[in-house]
């Protein structure tokens, strides 16, 4: 018998190694075209970001951004679903909505997640919807990348690691497929 424990890459690094990394990602170890614009290669922008006020009036968002929050800085880890494993992008909203008690939907792709959502225009997005994408991962045609919207035209996602992206950045604004409603 074998078990296997997934601590994630960061997590068993010294806080000197820690550094290092974090500069060879800045940098992309001076090979800025191997990373292009993958995701999954490069560190998401932490956690600048203040949630709106008047958003957190909403007791539904306020759940999950309280739940989802606790794993800021979290590593990407595909596949993974819990705290123990560390998430990819689906496995994180799935996990945040159950354990934020606003709903169980099981564990869930990014696909399966948009069809259990009622779409929505951009303009009527608030936070706690659900925000796609498409083409984030090279040769996958269809809904790649799932995040949480916060509002003020920011999600927050289950990158490398989890944290705030500025949605009017232009690599999202060239992946967006559309928006979500999966809690009503």
């Amino acid at each position: 018998n074998v078990t296997l424990t997934n601590d994630g890459f960061t997590q068993t690094l010294t806080a000197d190694q820690r550094e290092l990394y974090h500069i060879y990602l800045e940098s992309k170890g001076n090979r800025d075209y191997l990373f292009a614009d993958d995701i999954y290669a490069n560190e998401s922008g932490g956690p600048g970001y203040t949630i709106p006020g008047e958003a957190l009036t909403d007791e539904t968002f306020r759940r999950l951004i309280t739940e989802a929050e606790k794993y800021l800085g979290y590593p990407y880890v595909w596949g993974g679903a819990s705290p123990e494993t560390s998430f990819d992008c689906s496995g994180f909203i799935s996990y945040v909505f159950a354990a934020s008690g606003v709903r169980d939907v099981g564990r869930l792709g990014a696909t399966s997640l948009y069809g259990r959502c009622t779409p929505i225009a951009p303009q009527e997005a608030r936070p706690g919807d659900l925000i796609f994408f498409e083409g984030t991962i090279s040769g996958e045609e269809g809904i790649t990348h799932v995040g949480l919207y916060v509002g003020g035209n920011h999600m927050l996602h289950c990158g490398s690691p989890i944290g705030y992206a500025d949605l009017t950045d232009s690599y999202w604004q060239n992946h967006f497929y559309g928006y979500g409603r999966l809690y009503e």
